[in-house]
């Protein structure tokens, strides 16, 4: 049997700079662990494939392809997107993000050591809600919000037209806005999406409804929270470091910690439920899916922890020319 190569289906911008990319980290680490041992690792324009796909056999020649972003699913392909917070990465053949496969098993607290939970959460920590520090880049000012907010998380039109939400960013704000019991309601638009997600803000306002637009630093918002609220944004695990409770309008694949509304008119519920459950568990939930459902392009376990996801795909160390462990 021919050696199996890696193929990466990159954005076409980047087919010449990915080695440099910080938000492609994976595609550089996978050439950096696997290409010395033997691996035969080519680059592709994302676009020739179906990489928005769904079910399909396109992948099915041989060779091992892994795509930016990607969401098909067939026997040859896995998909890899950065797993809401860097330096952890989903590489998956379900999927990314909200469609990945984490979003299937079953999260058990009570077999989630708490040492080592406790440290994982104070080092994210110190990483994103210490610093200051999101995802995404973050207005250095500190501002004030009154205490007891609800902050919504907007994610401009994308989720809805993947799928992936389960009413329009419309709906899901106004369903807040009129089910917030008085609280304050704040909205930021998405740094990908401002001019969208701005027309939507300012169309709830118009209604005469009761929300607040801001850019304001999201640690600021979530501090000042009682709940975060969003189709199923970075910003909800955000919130975890703070423990704050996540309400989301779309499925996800960290529904297992979180209070999911597939009906607007169902929000006061999922609200009351947020604000009723429980008060610990968030070291134990983000201990359970960073650190051992994703992988950590900085961990020494990644070369591991790769091998094995490659060779659930069906390409095992000899069929890509590796060495076996």
């Amino acid at each position: 049997m021919a050696q199996a190569r890696i193929v990466f289906h990159l954005p076409q911008r980047h087919l010449l700079d990915w080695l440099d990319v910080r938000y492609l980290k994976l595609f550089a680490r996978i050439d950096e662990v696997f290409a010395p041992l033997g691996a035969e690792i080519v680059t592709r324009d994302r676009r020739d494939g179906p990489f928005r796909g769904g079910e399909t056999c396109a992948y099915d020649d041989g060779d091992l392809h892994i795509i930016d972003t990607g969401r098909a699913k067939g026997p040859g392909v896995l998909n890899a997107s950065i797993a809401y917070l860097p330096p952890f990465w989903h590489l998956d053949p379900a999927g990314m993000q909200a469609e990945s496969s984490i979003g299937g098993r079953h999260f058990d607290p009570t077999q989630i050591p708490h040492k080592p939970a406790a440290a994982f959460f104070e080092r994210m920590r110190a990483r994103y809600t210490n610093a200051r520090k999101s995802r995404r880049g973050q207005d250095a000012a500190v501002t004030e919000f009154p205490r007891g907010c609800l902050s919504v998380f907007l994610q401009g039109t994308q989720p809805q037209d993947n799928g992936l939400a389960y009413c329009a960013p419309l709906e899901m704000l106004v369903a807040v806005a009129k089910g917030a019991g008085g609280r304050t309601v704040l909205a930021k638009p998405h740094p990908l999406s401002l001019e969208t997600d701005a027309q939507v803000i300012n169309e709830v306002i118009e209604m005469g409804l009761p929300v607040t637009a801001t850019t304001a630093n999201v640690n600021d918002m979530i501090a000042a929270s009682v709940a975060t609220i969003s189709v199923n944004s970075a910003c909800a695990l955000e919130g975890f470091l703070q423990r704050k409770p996540a309400i989301l309008f779309g499925p996800s694949d960290f529904h297992h910690f979180a209070e999911t509304v597939r009906n607007p008119d169902d929000f006061p519920a999922a609200l009351t439920r947020a604000l009723t459950r429980p008060s610990g568990g968030y070291a134990q939930f983000l201990h359970w899916y960073f650190a051992r459902q994703c992988l950590n392009v900085t961990g020494q376990d990644f070369a591991a922890k790769t091998a094995a996801i490659f060779a659930d795909a069906g390409f095992p160390p000899e069929r890509l020319g590796l060495p076996l462990a």
